[in-house]
């Protein structure tokens, strides 16, 4: 056997990374998300396809809190392994953090293999940008949030990695990191890469556990029923995190897969909406 990383052969290695093999009704939980997203358009009032740069998919939806101006805002990320998924899949996750009176922007990036990592984080950066720079967003013409004012930064999956990127810019106060990718090694080395085309060095500029220093307060949150990888990942990441010194919370989440936990956002009560408070604090 020829072994590739941590001990695992290439197929070991694929099937390591392969999230949908490893809950067998995946399919169905992403239909009926997508159908619930429907809903959530029509149940929430909504700015859509707001355009933070010329590309296609570099737009957000706009969810501002029902009594106006919300307490924070927060930022939700999509995973899909940089290559698959849309916004507009995920929108049933908005329930918990307008219940709880946040805003919400549902953010789009372009994605492999029309962009490489490094034009998909840099979409990110331009995003963040945008919201800092117009006050309809909470931002302000200088391009800084004003004083008090809170961005959350949450990301699912690869939604993850592109979420811990950006922990020490000076527009995010705080990272809910959900199931997350902290090191993009693997990745590269896997069947994944057929359409991301990672290179060494964008894996070693682009995994946030190569790029740990100071930042902002952390919750890093995985599933216990996920993949072994990805919980490794998340442990790894937040016990280097934690050794830095830095503020950050790790929590195993019983009983949910790598697609079961968004549940925990959806609801107002949920773990991962509880944690957007913690976070907004």
């Amino acid at each position: 056997m020829h072994t590739i990383f941590r001990g695992m052969d290439q197929a070991t290695l694929d099937l390591a990374y392969n999230n949908s093999a490893a809950v067998p009704d995946a399919a169905q939980i992403m239909d009926a998300y997508i159908q619930r997203s429907q809903d959530a358009y029509v149940q929430y009032p909504c700015h859509r396809d707001i355009s933070y740069g010329n590309r296609a998919r570099q737009r957000f939806d706009w969810f501002a809190a029902p009594q106006g101006s919300g307490v924070a805002t927060v930022v939700f990320l999509h995973g899909g392994y940089w290559q698959s998924r849309s916004k507009e899949d995920f929108a049933f996750i908005v329930a918990g953090p307008l219940a709880l009176g946040f805003n919400v922007v549902l953010a789009e990036y372009t994605l492999a293999p029309e962009a490489k990592m490094t034009g998909i984080v840099a979409e990110i950066g331009q995003l963040l940008h945008f919201l800092e720079s117009h006050g309809e967003f909470g931002g302000s013409p200088s391009g800084t949030l004003p004083q008090g004012r809170k961005l959350v930064l949450a990301g699912h999956s690869a939604g993850g990695q592109l979420a811990a990127h950006f922990r020490n810019h000076r527009a995010v106060s705080g990272v809910l990191a959900i199931s997350g990718l902290f090191d993009l090694e693997p990745i590269r080395l896997s069947n994944l890469n057929d359409k991301l085309r990672l290179s060494p060095s964008e894996v070693a500029a682009f995994s946030p556990c190569h790029h740990i220093a100071a930042g902002v307060p952390t919750q890093v949150i995985v599933g216990a029923a996920e993949r072994p990888e990805l919980i490794r990942q998340s442990e790894d990441y937040a016990r280097d995190v934690h050794e830095m010194g830095e503020a950050i919370e790790l929590h195993l989440l019983a009983g949910h897969n790598h697609f079961s936990i968004l549940e925990e956002l959806a609801a107002p009560s949920g773990a991962l909406a509880q944690a957007l408070q913690v976070l907004a604090v």
